[in-house]
């Protein structure tokens, strides 16, 4: 519907009164987001939300609330009648109410953001003065493609997986040109391709030798693709000894190049790792379907009898927890093992609604029936960011980070660190540090902006950190500096 050219606020009295009930409002106004705010909020708050009649929505100073989530949500609903604000609680249901909400919160973190100077290490030489520790970025292999993830091999080689399907190794500093042959075939599209590529903890034990790859595995006829696990062993530069350790039924393999996770975590035995929904959002809610979930096998491939969803008639037994829309870095917490075990996760949200999550036996996680974002497009997932039952994030990040994979710090190099967790993102290309208390963030510090997007990040058993850095392809590493 136009907007009336009517000075003031009287053009929203007039809609309004314009409107017999609420139904037919919701109708007539439009899901988008943006939209939805130049039709009922930018006449008062400015088309940039930069203030007019009304207060600026971009300083994060509030009169009214503190600016959280229920904050904005009662304010849209129930207006600030002595302010000269509406109330819009009767003609928004709550999915847009809470479509407003992320877009509101996307404009104002970004202003923020754009008023605060964030290190941008590009040259070697450069130091980040950081709250903990000082350091420099150093370039430890380039001329990659698409480094996905690193595997640290004793004797200081390290293993590339870069998107494509190709298997690098790295040696006294120096990429080798050959990748190793016969690695599997993989589908390398879109978000799919070789993934994870990781060294079995005792790897260096008479008999082990074992190497884990993740990617995306074609379909017979090459159209259509689902995550899979193997092992194997390199021997004279080629893959050999393959072992499957999870495949999905033919029925689960897609089109579509998104979501296919995927991390890995071993413990006592044990492997961990996430799978993304394909971009079938209810999937991640059938207990039938491996999307969309964080499963647990024994690092064999064997199913584990103590599993959640084992005796669960229809289940997949493999199922560790669920309601997962992109698991996309998976992290076992130090000092942790067993029954003890904490798993911390982070996914991929949509517009908005990035997640840091504590994984737990048989739990749900909510995706899509609640999420702290909104569709891409700006209109609703749902107005749900919290239902009985359904798991909370430890932290959302709104607007989205596009967070990636994740490592708690062990090493000795940078001791201001130990136990913190390191988080790489893609959208600007940044390294945050969080420091937790128990379960809980305490703090959150982005290390660097700009310099690549941060795939992976890694503690080296150097105790430097390692980085896949995209655009360009490299593995880099932060180097402390007194």
């Amino acid at each position: 519907m136009p907007r009336p050219k009517i000075a003031g606020l009287a053009w929203l009295v007039a809609f309004l009164a314009s409107v017999s009930t609420p139904l037919v409002a919701q109708d007539a106004l439009p899901r988008d987001a943006g939209k939805l705010y130049a039709l009922l909020c930018a006449n008062c708050h400015g088309e940039k939300l930069e203030g007019g009649q009304g207060g600026s929505l971009l300083t994060g100073q509030w009169k009214h609330g503190d600016g959280g989530d229920e904050h904005l949500a009662r304010i849209i609903n129930q207006g600030v009648l002595e302010a000269g604000m509406p109330a819009f609680g009767a003609v928004l249901d709550a999915p847009r109410v809470r479509a407003l909400s992320v877009f509101l919160r996307e404009r104002m973190v970004r202003a923020q953001e754009e008023k605060t100077e964030y290190a941008k290490p590009a040259a070697s030489d450069a130091v980040v003065r950081s709250r903990a520790a000082n350091f420099r970025v150093e370039t430890v292999a380039e001329g990659l493609g698409v480094p996905w993830s690193v595997a640290f091999l004793p004797g200081g080689d390290l293993l590339v997986a870069e998107r494509a399907g190709k298997l690098r190794l790295i040696r006294d500093g120096q990429l080798r040109a050959e990748p190793v042959a016969d690695t599997p075939a993989v589908w390398a599209q879109g978000q799919g391709g070789l993934l994870v590529v990781q060294a079995h903890p005792d790897y260096a034990q008479p008999g082990n030798g074992w190497i884990y790859l993740a990617y995306s595995e074609p379909s017979a006829s090459g159209k259509e693709a689902f995550t899979a696990i193997v092992r194997g062993r390199i021997r004279q530069n080629s893959w050999t000894d393959q072992q499957v350790i999870f495949r999905a039924d033919t029925a689960s393999y897609v089109t579509g190049g998104v979501h296919f996770g995927i991390r890995l975590v071993f413990d006592q035995g044990y492997l961990y790792f996430g799978i993304g929904d394909r971009g079938r959002q209810t999937q991640a809610q059938e207990l039938n379907l491996p999307n969309g979930k964080v499963h647990r096998l024994h690092d064999d491939g064997r199913v584990p009898a103590d599993n959640p969803f084992v005796n669960t008639p229809g289940a997949l037994p493999s199922i560790w927890s669920y309601g997962h829309r992109n698991p996309q870095g998976l992290a076992a917490r130090p000092g942790t093992t067993g029954a003890t075990l904490q798993i911390w996760e982070t996914e991929h949200g949509p517009r908005g609604g990035d997640e840091l999550n504590l994984v737990k036996r048989g739990a749900n996680f909510g995706w899509p029936l609640i999420t702290y974002g909104m569709n891409y497009n700006g209109t609703p997932v749902t107005a749900d960011t919290a239902r009985e039952g359904l798991e909370q994030p430890v932290i959302h990040w709104t607007p989205s980070i596009a967070v990636c994979g994740i490592d708690f710090y062990t090493g000795d190099r940078f001791p201001g660190w130990r136990g913190d967790l390191l988080v790489g993102a893609l959208q600007q290309q940044e390294l945050r540090r969080l420091v937790l208390e128990g379960d809980t963030v305490k703090e959150q510090e982005v290390l660097f902006r700009g310099i690549g997007r941060v795939r992976a990040v890694q503690t080296g058993p150097d105790g430097l950190v390692y980085l896949c850095l995209e655009n360009p392809g490299r593995v880099a590493r932060l180097v402390p500096v007194e």
